[in-house]
C-alpha cells in the first residue's frame, strides 16, 4: 500500500501530546491522519489532516470513527475494545491489536497476565473495591502500594498505604495492594514491533520520580546501571513484548531490586514518557518507529547518538488558570537544549505540560544541565 501523499488514512484515537508528538512524523512522510478526542482544545487538533470532537469510551464514536481509515492505532488505553474488536474483525487493521490492549487496559488483568507467564513482578492481590480491600486488610503487610485497576494516569490512582487511615479518601472501585519492592531504580525499556515480526529494543532509560505527584521528573538515557543488569532488563521486555503479541511501540516499566533482580511494574502500549527523550538523541525516535510499526515498514535505528535526559514540565503547585512559561527565553539559549511544549492552554498543578530534552557528549553534565532547567523554568499561570 503506497502510505504517502495517497489517500491512505491514518486514525489517531486521543489527541493529546503524544498524538501531537506523532503527528510530526506523519507530516514528515505525507501521511494523511484523523484524529478523534473528546476536547476541542485536544493538542493534536492543530497537525492532523482532519480532527473529530467524540467519547473514546463510545462504541458507536469509536466504531464510526474506524470505518473511516485503513489503520486505526491510539495514544491512550482509555479506549472502548468492543468497537476496535469489530473494526478489525471487520478488516480494518488496529495496532496494537484490541486483543493485546485486553490484556493491559486492566491493571489487575495486566498483573496476572505476568503471574500466568512466569514475568517476574511484585506479588499482589487484586479486590472487587476498596470495601472489599478493608475487610481483608488483616492479611496484608504494610505498607503495601494500592492501585485502581483502571482509569489511571501520571501517578492518579496509584497511592502507597503506609497506615490504614492512609485509604479515607480512596475511591471505592476496584483495585489491588501490590507488595511494596524495595529496589534501588527505576527503569524502562521501549519495545517497537512490526506485523512482520522485526523487534528492537531502546536503551534502557532510568527515571528518577517526584516524591509526592508520583510523576516521573527526570529520564536518563541510557540508565547508569551494569550492563548485565541492562541485558536483563532488555531480555524480560522482550519476553513481555512477545507474550503480549504487540504491535507497535511497548514500554516496559521495571524496577531493579536492590539484589540486581529486574521485576516488570507495568506496561504501556504505546508511545511513552519514557522515550521523549528520543526526539533529539536517538537515530529514529520513539514516534518514526510506532509509525514505521504500524504500517509494517522496516523499523530505525534505536541507539543514541548521544546521551540524554528528558525533564518533564508540569505545572507549578499554586498556579491555574492560561499558562505561562515563566524563563523559557533562558533555557533557549543554553547549548542542546530542546524545550516542547504540549499545547495545553490551561495549566494546574501537577499537569503534564511539555518536557525538556538535554543532549550531550557526557551524561554527568546532561543531568547538570537538566537540574539547572528545572531550576530555572516554571510552569505558572497568568
Amino acid at each position: 500500500m503506497n502510505y504517502f501523499s495517497s489517500d491512505f488514512k491514518l486514525g489517531i484515537l486521543g489527541g493529546g501530546q503524544l498524538g501531537k508528538m506523532l503527528l510530526f512524523d506523519t507530516r514528515k512522510f505525507d501521511i494523511q491522519t484523523y484524529v478523534l478526542d473528546p476536547s476541542d482544545e485536544a493538542p493534536s487538533k492543530i497537525a492532523c489532516n482532519k480532527f473529530f470532537k467524540g467519547d473514546l469510551m463510545d462504541y458507536e464514536t469509536v466504531y464510526n470513527f474506524g470505518k473511516l481509515v485503513d489503520v486505526l492505532t491510539f495514544e491512550i488505553e482509555l479506549v472502548n475494545l468492543e468497537a476496535l474488536t469489530q473494526l478489525e474483525n471487520e478488516g480494518v487493521k488496529v495496532y496494537p491489536s484490541p486483543k493485546t490492549l485486553k490484556g493491559i487496559q486492566n491493571k489487575g488483568v495486566q498483573k496476572a497476565f505476568y503471574d500466568a507467564n512466569n514475568i517476574p513482578t511484585a506479588p499482589f492481590e487484586r479486590f472487587e473495591n476498596l470495601e472489599n480491600l478493608k475487610s481483608k486488610i488483616n492479611n496484608l503487610q504494610l505498607p503495601f502500594v494500592w492501585k485502581c485497576t483502571e482509569f489511571g494516569y501520571d501517578g492518579n490512582g496509584v497511592k502507597v498505604i503506609r497506615h490504614i487511615s492512609d485509604m479515607d479518601d480512596l475511591p471505592n472501585v476496584e483495585c489491588i495492594a501490590e507488595t511494596m519492592v524495595p529496589f534501588k531504580n527505576e527503569l524502562a525499556v521501549i519495545v517497537v514491533r512490526n506485523p512482520s515480526g522485526e523487534i528492537k529494543t531502546y536503551p534502557v532509560v532510568e527515571m528518577e520520580f517526584h516524591p509526592e505527584a508520583n510523576q516521573v521528573e527526570y529520564v536518563i538515557c541510557p540508565a547508569r546501571i551494569d550492563e548485565t543488569v541492562a541485558e536483563k532488563a532488555r531480555a524480560i521486555a522482550l519476553n513481555v513484548s512477545e507474550k503480549f503479541n504487540h504491535v507497535g511501540l511497548l514500554a516496559v516499566e521495571m524496577f531493579q531490586t536492590n539484589d540486581d533482580e529486574i521485576m516488570v511494574n507495568e506496561v504501556a502500549p504505546r508511545p511513552h514518557n519514557s522515550g521523549h527523550y528520543s526526539i533529539e538523541a536517538s537515530y529514529t525516535s520513539q514516534f518514526e518507529n510506532h509509525l514505521r510499526a504500524i504500517l509494517d515498514l522496516p523499523l530505525g535505528n534505536t541507539d543514541s547518538k548521544v546521551a540524554g535526559v528528558m525533564v518533564n514540565l508540569v505545572g507549578a503547585e499554586g498556579f491555574s488558570g492560561d499558562v505561562v512559561y515563566e524563563n523559557i527565553k533562558t533555557i533557549l539559549g543554553w547549548n542542546g537544549v530542546t524545550p516542547h511544549i504540549y499545547g495545553k492552554k490551561q495549566t494546574r498543578p501537577f499537569r503534564k505540560m511539555g518536557h525538556v530534552t538535554i543532549v550531550n557528549e557526557d551524561m554527568s553534565e546532561a543531568r547538570r544541565i537538566a537540574e539547572d532547567v528545572k531550576n530555572t523554568i516554571k510552569v505558572i499561570s497568568s
